[in-house]
């Protein structure tokens, strides 16, 4: 069989510079004891030293430097980083210290701008950042991409470390060049733990101008539930409005993510900001056809309109156990059931929406249930999604459904049909004590 010949790496690397990255320091005596060539490097602008550093072969590092006074090998490799920065970047924190003892600490940058302190914190090394940050001026460093080495330990996930770079006077607020923060990429990373770190610094909520979207958006574009939670418990602006004008639940009603809308509904966004398109959350879930969502909005506009009403009047009127999401409780069963055979069996077209008016539903909230348009009969759909999103606020403001339901029908003009219910749920008497789950 033939032999695979060696790669291009394996055919620029001598040695000795295998058997320094393999700390055997009898190979490297024999080999320097047969004339090996100390100042030989790879493809990649690696010498001996390099490979010393990199590894952690303090005792070869010595003998290189002190033995045998080789200061001249430490020079930047072909990324522009010498051996300091090499250590650095794999976090060992002995050869730090002894580069550092022996007078070749530096704050010079690699080609891509990083110093020590920026790979030490990019790579979560907290034993190295705490020995560079002794010997450190300038903690706010930015590399070419305008990131600093706390950035770089938060975007990391490394919360050690950028507790340690902020003890040591961290700017939290500073942008990169493509105008990101610290908690900004912390979010799109989904590090909740940093997120509440940062949180608890006091890092700023408000984006700058020159950002496209909120914190908040951010979490709801990556589909982050817990980071949204804790944005929203520290008070976050629910309702602020990203390039396009668009609220975080504008997003959420885009995906179609039904976690998200209902955190945000639950937690009293605002249902009327229009985007620059001039669309409401609701017209957008209703454009992208997401009827769970739709549905959800509307529930969430009559129970905030209703609620609004009910303020200082006594009413039974509690937000206890409050849900937008669909009901598949056992105990609203016996009344979903009637008002599907209601929807399906004996509405006729058309008669859905005109108990919808009698129900107050608005002229958008209609248009935006006939927008999931399924064929001839979808207004039977139709009229049992209205019928449910009716339920919805009658169980939250515990009244009887039966009874309002019946009443309701009479006053409508559809006695007939009235009485059908009544017949239906009489044999039912749990269904007067339903409740929404």
């Amino acid at each position: 069989m033939e032999m695979q010949r060696p790669t291009t790496t394996a055919l620029k690397r001598t040695a000795l510079h295998f058997a320094v990255a393999r700390s055997h320091t009898s190979a490297v005596d024999f080999l320097l004891h047969h004339k090996a060539r100390l100042d030989m490097a790879d493809q990649e602008g690696m010498n001996a030293l390099h490979f010393a550093a990199q590894n952690n072969s303090v005792k070869i590092v010595d003998y290189f430097l002190q033995d045998l006074h080789l200061t001249d090998l430490n020079k930047p490799d072909g990324r522009g980083r010498k051996p300091f920065l090499l250590a650095s970047e794999k976090g060992h924190a002995d050869m730090i210290n002894n580069l550092i003892a022996l007078k070749l600490f530096t704050s010079e940058k690699d080609q891509e701008g990083n110093t020590a302190l920026h790979l030490a914190a990019k790579n979560g090394h907290s034993e190295v950042v705490e020995i560079l940050l002794k010997q450190w001026e300038e903690i706010n460093d930015l590399n070419q991409n305008g990131e600093t080495p706390f950035y770089l330990s938060v975007e990391g996930g490394h919360e050690k470390c950028a507790e340690l770079l902020l003890e040591a006077g961290s700017d939290i607020n500073i942008l990169t060049h493509n105008n990101s923060s610290a908690l900004q990429i912390a979010i799109q990373n989904g590090h909740l733990s940093l997120v509440t770190f940062l949180i608890d610094k006091n890092i700023d909520l408000v984006p700058k101008p020159e950002q496209k979207n909120s914190p908040l958006h951010l979490a709801v574009i990556n589909n982050h539930l817990p980071v949204v939670k804790t944005l929203l418990d520290a008070n976050h602006d629910i309702n602020f409005l990203n390039h396009r004008q668009e609220t975080p639940l504008h997003l959420a009603a885009d995906l179609g993510n039904v976690e998200l809308v209902e955190m945000l509904l639950k937690a009293g966004c605002d249902l009327k900001t229009m985007d620059k398109n001039g669309k409401t959350a609701l017209a957008v879930a209703s454009r992208s056809n997401y009827a769970l969502i739709v549905d959800m909005i509307i529930k969430a506009e009559r129970y905030y309109a209703t609620e609004q009403a009910h303020l200082g009047h006594g009413d039974d009127w509690s937000d206890f156990g409050l849900s937008f999401k669909q009901d598949h409780s056992i105990q609203t069963k016996q009344i979903r059931s009637s008002l599907w055979n209601l929807a399906y069996n004996q509405l006729k077209p058309q008669e859905w929406k005109k108990l919808a008016l009698f129900w107050k539903f608005t002229d958008e909230q209609i248009r935006a249930i006939e927008e999931q348009w399924t064929g001839k009969k979808s207004y039977k759909e139709h009229g049992h999604r209205m019928l449910l999103i009716w339920l919805h606020g009658i169980l939250l403001a515990h009244q009887n459904p039966v009874k309002h339901i019946y009443e309701d029908l009479v006053a409508a003009g559809f006695q007939h049909l009235a009485e059908k219910i009544r017949a239906q749920s009489s044999t039912d008497v749990d269904s007067r004590k339903c409740e929404i789950s």
